[in-house]
């Protein structure tokens, strides 16, 4: 339907169809492309690394025709457990990353920021240091323990925020100001437990601090698919209430809906996402913050295209940015330190974010201030 320019003139907000982003008119090709892109990266991240595979091979080693029983066991025990868990794990941030820059109004809000994925870490820190060397976590269920123990850990963190900012109710600003307070205070006692720890555990610390998908097999899929099967439907259920709360108190109020309520729902679901995916991978930064971005750059603020394109857009950044940690190796960072470093060492896929997220921020920046 074409509208005529008096129309428009006397309703200067409404817009023609022709005149909205190419993705909002075709958002329901957007996303099939976007999930074409998931298949077509989760093949290629199978097929690289130490071992190289070519895709008839992955194919063969998938249905269980390998000509290698070695390619099966490479690729159904090792690599294909890994991409699920970085293509799950990835969703869950940026669904949180959405849904706390929805409820706080704030574009830098991110699920680092609320403190919940330093809690998580911390938890698993506490329990490889004080492990009492390491009889515990040695078991052949620790691969289900740690992260159960970093989900604990983080909604604990989560709720701890929510409870020390409310004041005759929660205000945006007040949990923004009380996540990083939680985040800095679980930061500086990681610090501290690394420095008490032995030294045969501060790598395995440090890879949980930063963030890594390295030997993620198919108990940590088990472990982190309920917990994703859980809290993304209840996330994305809660499209609705997300929209209305995003226009402000006042307004959110005057059409019936309880803030409270809704913020502190909200809250507990990207909460749970964040414990549940950085109780696997780790506390992986920047990511759930550049996803959800991307997806508003491409679809606006409403909610019901901004959460579904904001899980599938950080599922794929997490998996390119693990497939570049597998393809760079580290070993000549042990030549020049002397460190012992194998040669075939790759960076943990949370260095590989924290460099992505660095002219991310800078970019921000620069648009911010192009906004003045």
């Amino acid at each position: 339907m074409i509208r005529s320019n008096a129309q428009t003139s006397k309703y200067p907000y409404i817009q023609p169809n022709d005149s909205r982003p190419f993705a909002v008119r075709r958002f329901v090709s957007v996303l099939v492309i976007s999930g074409v892109a998931i298949v077509l990266l989760g093949v290629l991240h199978i097929a690289v690394g130490t071992l190289d595979f070519t895709p008839r091979q992955i194919v063969l080693a998938l249905f269980n025709q390998a000509e290698d029983v070695l390619h099966r066991q490479v690729v159904w025990g090792l690599r294909l457990p890994r991409a699920l868990v970085a293509l799950l794990a990835g969703g869950m941030l940026g669904l949180a990353g959405a849904i706390l820059q929805t409820i706080t109004r704030n574009p830098l809000a991110e699920p680092g920021l609320m403190g919940v994925s330093s809690g998580a870490v911390l938890a698993i820190v506490l329990c490889i240091a004080f492990d009492g060397g390491g009889s515990v976590w040695d078991s052949a269920d620790s691969g289900l323990i740690l992260p159960f123990v970093g989900m604990v850990g983080g909604l604990i963190a989560g709720l701890t925020v929510y409870v020390l900012s409310y004041q005759q109710g929660s205000d945006p600003m007040r949990l923004v100001l009380v996540g990083v307070l939680i985040a800095g205070i679980n930061n500086a006692l990681i610090s501290v437990v690394l420095l008490a720890a032995q030294a045969e555990d501060i790598q395995r610390i440090v890879r949980w601090t930063v963030g890594s998908t390295s030997g993620r097999v198919w108990v940590h899929w088990h472990t982190i698919w309920p917990v994703a099967l859980m809290a993304i439907p209840l996330g994305l259920c809660s499209m609705s209430l997300a929209n209305v709360l995003q226009l402000g108190d006042n307004v959110a109020l005057g059409l019936g809906l309880s803030i409270e309520r809704t913020r502190f729902l909200l809250l507990c679901i990207a909460a749970l996402l964040t414990a549940g995916a950085v109780a696997v991978i780790g506390g992986i930064g920047f990511i759930g913050l550049i996803g959800p971005h991307m997806a508003r750059l491409m679809v606006g603020n409403d909610v019901r295209r901004l959460f579904p394109l904001s899980i599938i857009l950080t599922a794929i950044l997490l998996i390119i940015s693990d497939i570049i940690a597998r393809t760079i190796t580290i070993g000549w960072v042990g030549l020049l330190t002397g460190l012992d470093i194998p040669d075939t060492a790759g960076l943990p896929v949370g260095a590989v974010t924290a460099l992505l997220g660095a002219p991310f921020f800078l970019y921000l920046l620069l648009r911010g201030r192009a906004a003045l």
